[in-house]
């Protein structure tokens, strides 16, 4: 009904190309604007001034002879000033931008290794960018913002590396575990060369308690009943001993069978093989 008064309404964000007989006259901006189309003025189309965005997906190899997908986003809209070169110089203006975003990465990404073009993602797009701001210019439209949004490699080049990644973890995992070990058997080894140490001086103490007892009690036995000899102290000692084995053994309840001479010279024996063993060590010594 506007069109047929003479009206037109022009949206918000988007500009209007008027024509004169099939000739470019002006933009129209948003609003209401008069086309008496009786004296040949048209809108021959309307155009966005909106931010669009078109993802490219692009295969290429890096320079380790890896096939990646590189997903770039390029964010791009018409510039009010240029309005009638963009709606004019371009037939298909995804197509072009698609074009330019092929040549820069297949020329970037080749040049770099698989772990180079995951750390240098910025690069890559800004040089997308400023190749696309340098072309798209010159046809009324601006780049405002390339994204390198994804870098995908072959599946099988992801598993070999999620692998080496496992593999390496594991490794360091091991050689913590097997630190660990060693610490604990070396503080175990130092545990156990203290307990011994400590048993082993628990014992020399008792031995020479026993043996200072044992002095004590011959030089007060033949201080006290004259005539005895050290020897006779001695036998009367290793028999009260001899039978306070037995009683123990006897008393055990867990004790195996002993066999042991018993007998009226089985403590004289016993005695002599002390002594003899004594007397040789002596001997040795000198």
């Amino acid at each position: 009904m506007g069109q047929a008064l003479g009206c037109l309404q022009v949206d918000q964000s988007t500009v209007a190309i008027k024509e004169h007989f099939g000739k470019f006259d002006k933009v129209l901006e948003p609003g209401c604007h008069c086309l008496p189309w009786c004296c040949g003025y048209q809108v021959a189309g309307e155009l966005s001034l909106r931010v669009q965005q078109l993802d490219v997906r692009c295969e290429t190899k890096t320079k380790d002879n890896v096939f990646v997908n590189v997903v770039a986003s390029i964010q791009y809209r018409a510039m009010a000033d240029n309005a009638s070169d963009a709606f004019y110089k371009l037939s298909n203006t995804k197509g072009q931008i698609q074009a330019y975003v092929f040549d820069v990465i297949r020329a970037s990404v080749p040049k770099m290794e698989l772990d180079s073009a995951f750390e240098q993602k910025n690069d890559i797009a800004r040089a997308v960018e400023e190749e696309l701001e340098k072309a798209m210019s010159a046809y009324g439209f601006e780049i405002v913002q390339t994204l390198i949004v994804d870098i995908e490699p072959d599946i099988n080049v992801k598993r070999a590396m999620n692998e080496i990644n496992a593999a390496a973890r594991l490794r360091v995992a091991a050689n913590e575990k097997a630190e660990a070990e060693k610490i604990l058997q070396i503080k175990r080894a130092e545990g156990e060369a203290e307990s011994k140490y400590l048993s082993g001086l628990g014992i020399a103490r008792q031995r020479q308690a026993i043996v200072d007892g044992l002095r004590d009690s011959v030089l007060a036995f033949s201080e006290n009943v004259p005539g005895t000899t050290a020897k006779d102290i001695m036998d009367m000692v290793l028999v009260t001993q001899y039978f306070d084995t037995m009683k123990e053994i006897g008393a055990s309840s867990k004790s195996s069978a002993v066999f042991i001479p018993h007998g009226p010279g089985a403590v004289r024996d016993v005695a002599s093989q002390i002594r003899d063993g004594l007397l040789q060590g002596q001997s040795a010594q000198v």
